[in-house]
């Protein structure tokens, strides 16, 4: 699992430029009644939203040059490019103009693009996973991943396990440590069962486990030395019960950012890595973890921050 000839570096985000309070949210207390919640804001973590004018596309560039100029590299070194998002918009006529408006956008040039869509709220983890066995087979020396969401029917930004914001996020994936902070990314591991696929479901533990075996039992390494988990920004009730029985302490999770903004899709964890490593919460040298879980998938990256002489 471990391999140590590829980093990821450059971590950015933007949020929707609307920020509004959970109240605002017309349906709100339709759809608590319809999930069987009860309307208890500090139980559930609800703070605000964000929301956006602009396009999926217009998210996708803003991100993306972010990441570059964080990484500190031109546009024309990148030569791989992964794109994802939950909801790719019209289809096969529209897709080409699409994706060219972002690579335009950012100014990619002719680097190979790969779309990831089916893996819902843990895209972004499965597009990092593609570009670092991308990049540790040598097809490519730098890729860069970003993933974009927007909601586009407000009746839907309230879920029974998240309010939604929309927003982009992205990081570059190389064969060399980026810009000034740069993780190398020790392993990563999915976990799923088909048959638990379906929205119906509820987030198995049981998968975030053997992603845990998976990504710490090469290492010989356990959750109690990992220094920080990085997840989903769900309701707080729901991460904490999933995250403790996946094997995380209370102290390892991160859970300031589900008031902030609540859940951007699959963006959260390289979100709340950006906002740990701002806020000085992260150490040179310390390992952390980012996942993501949806009904029958888990998906888990595996960090180490390099201090600023390994760059």
């Amino acid at each position: 699992m471990s391999d140590s000839r590829v980093w990821l570096s450059g971590a950015q985000y933007v949020l929707g430029e609307i920020e509004a309070p959970h109240t605002d949210i017309e349906n709100l207390a339709d759809r608590a009644r319809e999930f069987g919640m009860p309307p208890q804001a500090k139980l559930w973590g609800w703070g605000n939203i964000r929301r956006t004018g602009r396009t999926l596309e217009e998210l996708a560039v803003e991100s993306g040059r972010a990441v570059l100029a964080a990484a500190g590299i031109a546009a024309e070194s990148v030569d791989g490019f992964v794109l994802c998002s939950t909801r790719f918009p019209g289809g096969p006529r529209t897709h080409g103009a699409f994706v060219a408006a972002i690579m335009e956008g950012i100014g990619l040039g002719d680097a190979a693009f790969t779309g990831v869509t089916l893996n819902r709220c843990t895209n972004l983890l499965a597009g990092v996973r593609l570009a670092q066995a991308l990049v540790a087979a040598g097809h490519h020396r730098r890729v860069l991943v970003v993933t974009t969401d927007r909601i586009d029917d407000e009746s839907e930004r309230m879920e029974n396990f998240a309010l939604f914001s929309d927003g982009a996020a992205g990081c570059v994936v190389a064969d060399a440590p980026l810009g000034a902070d740069s993780y190398a990314i020790e392993g990563s591991a999915t976990a799923q069962r088909p048959g638990s696929l379906d929205w119906s479901n509820e987030i198995s533990p049981e998968l975030s486990r053997q992603v845990n075996e998976r990504l710490l039992g090469p290492l010989e390494m356990k959750t109690g030395d990992l220094d920080g988990v990085l997840h989903p920004n769900l309701y707080r009730p729901v991460v904490v019960l999933k995250e403790r029985q996946a094997g995380f302490s209370q102290e390892q999770l991160y859970t300031d950012n589900i008031t902030r903004f609540g859940h951007c899709f699959a963006a959260d964890p390289l979100i709340n890595l950006v906002d740990r490593n701002t806020a000085g919460q992260l150490r040179d040298g310390g390992h952390y973890m980012l996942v993501s879980s949806v009904p029958g998938a888990r998906v888990g990256v595996l960090l180490r921050k390099l201090p600023g002489a390994d760059r």
